[in-house]
């Protein structure tokens, strides 16, 4: 077992305990051999006769152990000691990133960003030496105080060869892929969309699925669709949201194939939040992780025609069988793809029985007979019908009236029941439309490809990414068609096709055309290099630009790939770097808030926010940190946010304390209190026994208080008897005892 002042490997004294884990904890640690402060990962005590968890612990400093790079947490040692198994690595002196978006609530763009590339770029260098990480998340991820960030905890990665590796393990839940969730293949690809989910709680301060289980947390990851940042925070940039979805697309082909992509879209994002350039594809590969199920009812169309009960069961588990050995999916996860494929197969519903409509009573409308001479009268023109059977009609009638009037209570209470029924249904197909029991399966779009032909190639690109085609562009002769213009579409113009479809575009290209090289965002020497040595003539102009680095090229005429001429001049416009001149940040901290605000703003700064927080090194109310590091070069007119200091956060204190009788204390009565420093009493005791002893716990949020002692003494007097005589007397009386003490 580690205990603090220990010394393991023979050279690594253990100080503090600094993090804890699932199988490990983390201990801040000195190198005496090589002087110098070190982390040092311990494998739990319950683990360290585990073979399996010493293998798993091992493989960690394995995988880690060669990666150098400024965005990993590098290791130095690995060993055993007294069966200790241990990993030195790295001390970063820091917070998780988890810590930081739960202190924030939710991370600015520019902070999501510049936190997001440093990660993808830890994670390339990984995966470059073919390493998958398999469990990024914000706790695995360390930001310094010198705002460097690293990645951590490579305790599920695993080498390989070639480009992927099978594994049930799942790493965290709420960040795993649809495939690990599944048990199936990871890859590259898996850590991207792990990284996606990592984006998506630093813009929106939560993640996209949650469940009572990690069972229906994975489920989630397979069945149900990402839902959009922008629905938590609405102002979220659509290239930052864009970024956000394409890593976490369902199919791994469809997400960025390489972390190296994830980057290039990281730093457009960041010059143009505003620009939707992230292409997400609408077709899908063949996916190692797809899984392609025959449906069960073609398959096995008997089961359906089959009426015997028995036939059916037997059908049934054929059916289970046949979809045991397509698909074994790990055991705590269910397969929902084909539920409705083998559900048992009901009998046919009898059709339902209307209640047959009574006949109405032929004498229901006839006037009741009342008088004698009336039934006279009748029993004469119906020959005189013995009084017996006018009785027996009598009570036929009576009974009719019942039956009808139960037939209408029935009819009453189908007619109600049928409108309710109706109602109902009105409901949930009004609901299922506006979306309230769910989001509605939406068709996809067809539209008609616009025509571009003769159009400038360039026009006609940007033309068919407004309507939402991916547009691809090649070359071909044309006598008929200008150079640089568009002969044909394939598909072509009219055509009916789904919406994000490609489109490919042919450019008229003479027979004698040279096609321009593109220069755009190279430096002003290699620009001039690449054309110059492919003959072409170059001329140079600037312009001020925000988004292209000083001395790149913002733009060029003809465009690269375009038709040109060696007779013609290749121009270029070199960027002469921003309008905005960049300032040094200043150090706010210990300034007052309005001190910090008119710094901020003699720079050319504005201060986006201010928000409170506890601090053991900043006095109450100045300011305590700052989003942009001290000295760091920022554009002028950008938004800082600001921490004021609540001063040291609060906790609990005890107090445990030993009171002496005091010396001239007379054995009468005495009061012990423990007050506050502004005076609450926390404690009061009446006539103790001394010594008497004081325990105290849960005191918050205070470090000293006051001890009184009350207690009765006797005091000589001198005094003068009626003789006029100088007498000493014993007089009764008090003394207190008042001492400051600390709790701790």
């Amino acid at each position: 077992m580690v205990k603090i002042g220990m010394v393991i490997g023979g050279r690594y004294e253990i100080q503090e305990l600094i993090g804890t884990g699932g199988m490990s904890d983390v201990y801040r640690a000195k190198d005496n051999k090589l002087n110098r402060n070190v982390a040092v990962k311990v494998l739990k005590q319950e683990f360290a006769e585990n073979r399996e968890f010493v293998a798993k612990f091992r493989r960690e400093a394995e995988a880690a152990a060669n990666l150098m790079h400024p965005n990993i947490v590098t290791v130095y040692d690995v060993g055993e000691d007294s069966g200790i198994s241990y990993i030195v690595m790295e001390l970063v002196d820091g917070y998780t990133l988890k810590q930081y978006i739960e202190k924030k609530s939710r991370l600015n763009i520019s902070e999501c960003i510049s936190i997001a590339i440093p990660i993808a770029s830890g994670i390339e260098a990984a995966h470059n030496n073919g390493i998958i990480h398999r469990d990024i998340k914000p706790q695995n991820v360390i930001i310094s105080k010198d705002g460097k960030v690293k990645v951590t905890d490579f305790g599920i990665a695993k080498t390989t060869t070639s480009n992927t590796i099978s594994s049930n393990v799942m790493g965290s839940v709420h960040y795993t892929s649809p495939e690990q969730a599944r048990g199936g293949f990871s890859d590259e690809k898996s850590d991207i969309y792990s990284l996606g989910i990592t984006l998506f709680e630093m813009v929106t301060g939560r993640v996209p699925f949650n469940g009572d289980t990690t069972v229906a947390i994975a489920i989630k990851h397979i069945q149900e669709e990402m839902p959009s940042p922008r629905q938590y925070v609405e102002d979220i940039p659509i290239s930052i949201e864009q970024i956000i979805l394409k890593c976490t697309q369902k199919s791994p082909d469809r997400r960025y194939q390489k972390m190296s992509e994830v980057i290039e879209d990281l730093k457009k994002a960041y010059i143009s939040p505003d620009e939707n350039f992230v292409k997400i594809d609408t077709f899908e590969k063949n996916s190692v992780t797809k899984t392609n199920l025959k449906p069960i009812y073609k398959a096995h169309s008997n089961i359906e025609d089959e009426p015997d009960v028995t036939n059916q069961k037997e059908n049934l588990v054929r059916v289970n069988r046949q979809r045991k050995n397509d698909l074994e999916l790990p055991r705590n996860v269910k397969n929902t793809e084909d539920d409705d494929q083998v559900r048992k197969p009901q009998p046919k519903p009898q059709p339902k029985t209307q209640p047959k409509p009574q006949p109405k009573p032929q004498n229901q409308n006839k006037p009741p007979v009342k008088t004698n001479s009336n039934k006279q009268q009748n029993n004469s023109q119906n020959n005189r019908k013995p009084q017996n059977s006018q009785n027996r009609n009598n009570q036929n009638n009576r009974k009719k009236k019942t039956v009808s009037k139960s037939a209408e209570r029935i009819k009453t209470f189908f007619i109600v029941g049928f409108a309710v029924a109706i109602g109902i249904l009105f409901l949930i197909l009004l609901g299922n439309a506006i979306g309230i029991f769910g989001e509605r399966e939406e068709k996809p779009q067809f539209v008609s490809i616009p025509p571009v032909t003769n159009m400038n190639a360039t026009e006609a690109q940007k033309y068919l990414e407004s309507h939402k085609f991916v547009v691809v562009t090649e070359f071909e002769e044309s006598g008929d068609v200008a150079a640089n213009r568009v002969v044909r579409t394939e598909p072509a113009a009219g055509n009916q096709v789904e919406e994000g479809s490609k489109v490919t575009i042919f450019i008229s290209m003479p027979k004698d055309a040279i096609l321009v090289p593109d220069v755009t965002g190279m430096s002003e020497a290699e620009a001039t290099a690449k054309l110059e040595s492919g003959g072409f003539k170059v001329e140079k102009s600037t312009e001020k630009s925000e988004t292209v680095v000083k001395g790149n090229v913002v733009s060029q005429s003809p465009e690269g790939g375009s038709a040109g001429s060696y007779d013609v001049p290749v121009k270029i416009v070199i960027s002469d770097g921003s309008s905005k001149e960049k300032v040094k940040m200043p150090d706010l901290t210990g300034m007052s808030e309005e001190e910090a605000r008119r710094t901020v703003e003699e720079i050319g700064m504005t201060v986006s926010g201010v928000r409170e927080d506890y601090s053991d090194t900043v006095e109450k109310g100045l300011i305590c940190s700052q989003s942009y590091t001290v000295g760091s070069v920022v554009k002028e007119g950008s938004e800082v946010s600001l921490v004021k200091s609540l001063g040291p956060e609060p906790r609990y204190y005890s107090f445990d304390y030993m009171v002496q009788e005091p010396a001239e204390y007379n054995g009468g009565e005495a009061t012990i209190i423990v007050r506050t420093l502004d005076g609450t009493e926390l404690f009061n005791a009446y006539n103790p026994v001394f010594p008497y002893h004081i325990d105290l716990t849960q005191i918050y949020g205070v470090s000293k208080g006051i001890l009184e002692v009350t207690y009765s003494v006797s005091r000589e007097e001198q005094g003068v008897d009626d003789n006029g005589n100088v007498v000493v007397q014993i007089v009764p009386g008090t003394k207190t005892d008042t001492v400051e003490v600390e709790f701790e």
